[in-house]
């Protein structure tokens, strides 16, 4: 029979996530006594569910929870929805990515909205994450032959008004992630595909204020994005979190004059699963473990992290080893400017950064947008703080068109 290290596998692809601060090996990879104790990534499986699929808010630093709704609000706010205006729109999404290391790895983002009437709206959405071919071997090295790993998530979502400024919206997806096909692992389990589901939570707030004389708008958000179980490639033994994500964010929007406006926005997210814990070792460096064979952790130093999923998300809050800073540190920030001028043009920049020891993404973005009628095309352009860094020159495109009642 053919062979494979599947988790090997698996644990390669997830890699390449980990050289650009997306992601890291395993979700279940250990922490060990006496190594770089204070750098501790949460990694999860299907980390593509969180990446910034489109081009207005990704010019923007990933900043998004409180902006204004459009076709995209099914990723960042379920319910922004409720708020659209127009009553159809369609949007069409594409990234190259990893350009600096790979050429055939692309996310492609499919999303459109309905009105369903004055208070309520329904959208879809379709991500599709290509990871390219990769060369199968068996564990002598010998060929399988090529594979093209890549994860699909289909989702709906609903958004009401719940008054004239706030909404909620609720949206459930199915997820498919196929990483190395349906071959045989080493110790003999069949690798399969790994399926799951997610729902995300939304509450937006939106209300015109004036600044002076000038007319202005508040805006703030929360959301609770992929909630659902774990994800396995293998085995009921072998399962890792899907990336379940708090954001909370504010935007604020200024009319400088009757056609130009100026929308500063900023987000804060953490994601909702466990910290890696640090493991006690053995005077040799091995891994210490009970009578029972299971990894013993260090006292005060972190708590298992294969729980439950409500167990895994509300316990994200308290279980990081260094405590409240360390959980601090779990938080990432992305601020965001967005100048548009007579709803036709629009210049964007922003700002993320993730602390040193949660991954160290730091970048700028840029971008822009063009509104023809009813057709709109938005660009962004990502320039990492590193040298050489592997999410460089990442672009965005973006294509939308809008159907007005």
């Amino acid at each position: 029979m053919k062979k494979i290290a599947t988790r090997k596998r698996k644990n390669l692809l997830i890699a390449v996530f980990t050289l650009a601060t997306l992601s890291a090996y395993a979700q279940n990879s250990t922490i060990i006594s006496g190594q770089d104790p204070d750098r501790r990534v949460i990694t999860t499986a299907v980390p593509f569910l969180n990446f910034a699929p489109d081009s207005r808010h990704s010019g923007m630093g990933d900043a998004g929870v409180a902006m204004s709704p459009d076709a995209s609000s099914a990723h960042w706010n379920a319910g922004q929805l409720a708020f659209v205006e127009d009553q159809m729109g369609f949007s069409l999404s594409y990234s190259p990515w990893l350009g600096k290391l790979v050429n055939d790895m692309s996310l492609s983002y499919l999303t459109g909205y309905f009105r369903i009437d004055e208070v309520s709206a329904f959208g879809f959405d379709l991500r599709y994450f290509n990871m390219g071919d990769i060369q199968l071997t068996d564990g002598r090295g010998n060929s399988l032959g090529e594979f093209n790993p890549r994860d699909i998530a289909i989702g709906g979502t609903y958004s009401r008004k719940l008054s004239s400024y706030l909404g909620l919206g609720i949206s459930a997806r199915f997820i498919y992630s196929n990483l190395s096909g349906n071959i045989s692992s080493v110790g003999g389990n069949e690798a399969k595909p790994g399926i799951s589901v997610g729902t995300d939570v939304g509450l937006y707030y939106s209300k015109p204020i004036f600044a002076g004389a000038k007319d202005a708008n508040f805006a703030w958000g929360v959301s609770i994005t992929n909630i659902g179980p774990k994800i396995t490639y293998n085995s009921a033994d072998d399962l890792d979190y899907i990336p379940t994500n708090l954001k909370v964010g504010t935007a604020y929007s200024i009319d400088l004059d009757a056609v130009n406006t100026l929308t500063f926005a900023l987000d804060l997210n953490k994601l909702l699963v466990p910290t890696p814990p640090i493991y006690a070792t053995n005077e040799d460096g091995t891994l210490e473990t009970d009578e029972n064979g299971n990894l013993i952790i260090e006292p005060g130093n972190g708590k298992d992290p294969n729980r439950p999923l409500i167990s895994g998300m509300f316990g994200s809050f308290a279980d990081a080893p260094g405590g409240f800073s360390e959980e601090m540190q779990e938080v990432t920030i992305s601020f965001g400017v967005e100048y548009n001028y007579d709803d036709k043009f629009a210049l964007r920049t922003g700002y993320f950064y993730e602390n040193p020891n949660k991954g160290g993404r730091k970048y700028f973005t840029m971008g822009v947008g063009f509104d023809l009628k009813r057709l709109g095309f938005d660009f962004s352009y990502l320039v990492p703080q590193q040298q050489n860094h592997p999410l460089a020159e990442t672009l965005r495109f973006s294509l939308m068109y809008n159907i007005p009642n």
